[in-house]
């Protein structure tokens, strides 16, 4: 009967996961290409070095030791949990104990990390709760983001304590029990005097309680900031590989100078029917690229882009932060209408001036801090010159310095009012 009952959960959980994902992909589908994929090599040294080995996250020791121990213990106690699916399915018990010295480390890891875990996790939330932490406030941070976190957390101690409490009453009701458990084989023989049948219950609810949570939290997940679990992996490994100074140029702009400069050649390189770009920039969520997209799904909103942007330093209205947190807001605003309805649908505002000022735009400074602070490869810049290029490029909407640039250059030939003929004057 357990069997039954363990399978039709595990075939609701895989069924609302997979509609959810369904869901996700269905407004990737929406976005513009970003650039392609190649260098593998060079992508999986970069995902083992950022992503598992979590290199930018040591930049603050403290506050990075622990996360990276946090993620670490979730990589091994992954493998306890696909033995507790395998279990359930099968109706056997420890399965995986036939791997030997694997199952030995693997197991003894969880064990371990478990209470590591637990202990970090509950600073955590004693830092968010009544800590004062400059960079996990700010305006972007509202209630909910906090409830969130807070939500998050205490599901993952929960999840802990029930995997510590399985352990416990394995080992307190096996003599010859499968495995090495460091730290709950020294807390077991504190209950092995209990009844044989109330060690097996609280087993038991132990163990369904770790699973249930296990499924609740994977389908909560995508709906959640803590998302990044599943997405920061995939983040890095297809985060830019070029410098993060370089500046991409467009297309569509790049085949108007060629035709401006060579007209000839120009028309005979044209393809026919070479359709005008749809829009220059960013204004809305159906103009971000692929990679904006998986970059606010894997934000952790952690908050370290912001604290080092020389703009949000100097009191300016930018946080990369809140750039980032926009396009996901923007995408569950409106992209499930576009799916349904298609294009064409409007809801009368738009990414730019509804959730992301002008001035916010401007106040950037393309230094990149803000990315390569990020633990997770979040290219912060890059989305911020698109929203400018659409301001530039389709309202010419740029502040009033800027365009008597533009002016200057397009009269001029240079950044200055001067005249080809007066630029050497200075010499004088």
């Amino acid at each position: 009967m357990s069997q039954v009952v363990f399978i039709v959960l595990l075939v609701i959980t895989i069924g609302i996961f997979a509609y959810s994902a369904f869901k996700i992909y269905q407004l990737f589908k929406l976005t513009k290409p970003a650039y392609p994929v190649r260098d593998f090599g060079k992508r999986i040294n970069r995902t083992i070095v950022n992503a598992f080995f979590q290199q930018r996250i040591f930049r603050n020791p403290v506050a990075g030791f622990m996360h990276a121990m946090v993620f670490w213990g979730f990589l091994l106690i992954l493998v306890g949990s696909i033995e507790m699916v395998i279990d359930g399915i099968a109706g056997t018990e420890r399965v995986l104990a036939s791997l030997g010295l694997v199952y030995n480390i693997v197991i003894g890891g969880g064990d371990l990390f478990a209470y590591i875990i637990a202990l970090f996790i509950i600073v955590f939330i004693v830092r968010r709760t009544l800590l004062n932490v400059n960079r996990l406030h700010g305006k972007e941070m509202q209630k909910r983001n906090h409830i969130d976190a807070l939500l998050a957390l205490t599901m993952i101690l929960l999840l802990m304590i029930s995997l510590a409490g399985m352990n416990i009453f394995y080992i307190a009701g096996h003599s010859d029990y499968q495995g090495v458990y460091p730290i709950s084989a020294l807390i077991a023989p504190l209950f092995v005097n209990m009844q044989a049948d109330t060690i097996k219950l609280i087993h038991d609810i132990s163990w369904w309680s770790h699973i249930i949570l296990i499924f609740i939290f994977a389908n909560a997940l995508p709906y959640s900031k803590h998302f990044h679990i599943f997405m920061s992996i995939p983040n890095v490994f297809f985060s830019r590989l070029t410098p993060l100074g370089k500046m991409t140029n467009m297309d569509s702009i790049t085949k108007e100078v060629k035709l401006m400069m060579n007209p000839e050649t120009a028309f005979a390189a044209a393809p026919e029917g070479d359709a005008p770009p749809a829009r220059f920039g960013i204004l809305d969520i159906e103009d971000v690229t692929w990679k904006n997209y998986i970059d606010s799904l894997a934000c952790t909103q952690c908050g370290r882009c912001t604290a080092v942007c020389p703009a949000n330093i100097t009191g300016k209205e930018l946080s990369p932060r809140k750039m980032v947190m926009n396009i996901r807001q923007r995408m569950k605003m409106k992209g499930p209408h576009l799916v349904k309805e298609g294009n064409d649908y409007s809801d009368g505002f738009s990414l730019i001036r509804k959730l992301i000022k002008e001035e916010e735009i401007w106040a950037c400074t393309t230094c990149n801090a803000c990315a390569k602070e990020c633990p997770l490869n979040i290219d912060h810049p890059t989305f911020i010159l698109d929203l400018r290029r659409y301001l530039v490029m389709e309202e010419s909407a740029a502040p009033a310095q800027l365009n008597a640039i533009f002016a200057n250059i397009e009269n001029n030939g240079a950044p200055w009012q001067y005249s080809n003929e007066d630029r050497l004057n200075w010499t004088e």
